[in-house]
């Protein structure tokens, strides 16, 4: 979490796995976005990737058989996301390359997300068998309830201008200037009020009843059980195993 004249930028920093969700990730984001919350000094708050993804989704395969912890990362996930879309300063996501399931579930939780045209955005939960539950609430107060159904309902991932048209993204930038860009719309919102901003979200929360505590305590639950159902882990399992089929290949191509 870095601070500078008012701006914070937090960034997911693992990199190597594009930054995927993993318990320690979602419990070092959740202290984050309290450290956040109590900073007098904050004006706006910048979410972002280290690396060439915002984020890949939830890292389940350290979970995968052991459902105490798993239900403590969609919990954690749960409360996270709506920790981060009540506090009182603005938001803004940057999102490079990818944001997929509970990395899209953070872009929305934003109030603004900045992209490129060839990102990708997207929820593919019910491909692998998995219900997106924990996303579901923030993605149909973004796009409204017909298109969150639509997209939920289909699963896959879709392009950056896609996602801009769709409203998952509010800016749509070049890459090259996806960081500029959203600093530039942080300076913006800065020479805001401060009080004013401050009551108008304040006011947005409390126009959004539906998103509280123990519908996203029920989110987490349900995405919980349908992931240690029998179906869902077959599906995982599945596709552990492709994926590491495909990086041993290349590790072989590669030697």
């Amino acid at each position: 979490l870095q601070s500078s004249e008012g701006i914070l930028t937090l960034s997911l920093q693992r990199p190597d796995a594009r930054n995927a969700l993993s318990l320690e990730v979602i419990d070092a984001l959740e202290a984050a976005v309290a450290r956040v919350a109590s900073d007098a000094a904050a004006r706006v708050l910048v979410l972002r990737g280290e690396g060439q993804a915002f984020c890949a989704g939830m890292d389940l395969r350290g979970v995968l058989h052991d459902p105490v912890r798993m239900g403590h990362m969609l919990q954690t996930l749960a409360r996270a996301s709506l920790a981060l879309r009540r506090l009182s300063i603005p938001t803004i996501a940057c999102v490079r390359g990818a944001a997929i399931g509970g990395g899209c579930g953070l872009m929305v939780a934003c109030d603004l997300a900045v992209t490129h045209a060839e990102s990708k955005c997207g929820y593919p939960e019910v491909e692998l068998g998995i219900c997106p539950a924990v996303v579901a609430p923030l993605l149909m107060r973004s796009i409204g309830a017909g298109r969150a159904r639509a997209m939920l309902l289909t699963g896959g991932v879709v392009s950056g201008t896609e996602a801009h048209q769709l409203g998952l993204a509010t800016h749509l930038a070049p890459e090259a200037e996806l960081e500029p860009s959203a600093h530039a719309l942080a300076v913006k919102l800065r020479a805001g009020g401060a009080h004013a901003l401050a009551v108008t979200k304040r006011w947005l929360a409390d126009l959004e009843p539906e998103l509280h505590d123990d519908v996203m305590r029920r989110a987490a639950e349900l995405s919980a059980r349908v992931i240690q159902g029998e179906g869902a882990q077959q599906r995982l399992k599945a596709r552990f195993a492709a994926a590491e089929a495909e990086a041993c290949q290349a590790r072989r191509m590669a030697a």
